[in-house]
């Protein structure tokens, strides 16, 4: 028995070690794939004029890297060229505004996109859950009970919802 404990101890050291290095592939996998991605764009983007789509996504990888200056600019240029998309992309593209505003504590600036996204595509709850947790920050406790329960109309499932609505009731003894 006291034989092949360290047989044992190898082997599932060596296991542990193996998922790791799988998780660690896949992930630079990954990366390297949004790079390549990222690179292709900008190039793209720089010789000449892209689609809205080309501009989102292009934002959107800005976002991840939380350069929200440089996605702010990408994003009101895929508004511009806008004209052919569905409204429900044109709430996207409003919605990664507002999240960049807010990320830079632009808070009325992401208040007026969060509701232009809602304006255009009313039951979108990521945008409504967005909204309401700007109006938190700025203290608009009320507004944003509001927003919450209007997610809750349309979505009776979303957990965040659920939870700030509970947790700001019975912080502000409001029902």
């Amino acid at each position: 028995m006291n034989d092949n404990l360290p047989v044992l101890y190898i082997s599932i050291l060596l296991g542990i070690l193996g998922i790791v290095a799988i998780i660690l592939l896949r992930q630079i996998i990954k990366t390297r794939k949004i790079e390549n991605r990222f690179s292709l764009l900008q190039k793209k983007l720089t010789k000449e004029r892209g689609t809205s789509e080309e501009y989102y996504e292009l934002a959107s990888i800005y976002l991840d890297k939380k350069l929200f200056v440089q996605a702010v600019q990408l994003l009101q240029k895929a508004l511009k060229v806008s004209d052919d998309i569905p409204e429900e992309n044109k709430a996207l593209i409003y919605n990664a505004l507002g999240f960049a505003h807010f990320s830079q504590e632009q808070y009325d600036i992401a208040i007026r996109n969060y509701k232009e996204a809602i304006k255009l595509y009313p039951q979108y709850t990521i945008a409504l859950n967005n909204l309401a947790n700007v109006y938190e920050k700025k203290q608009l406790t009320i507004q944003a009970i509001e927003m919450y329960k209007q997610t809750l109309a349309y979505d009776q499932n979303n957990t965040i919802a659920k939870k700030r609505v509970e947790s700001l009731e019975k912080r502000f003894a409001i029902k």
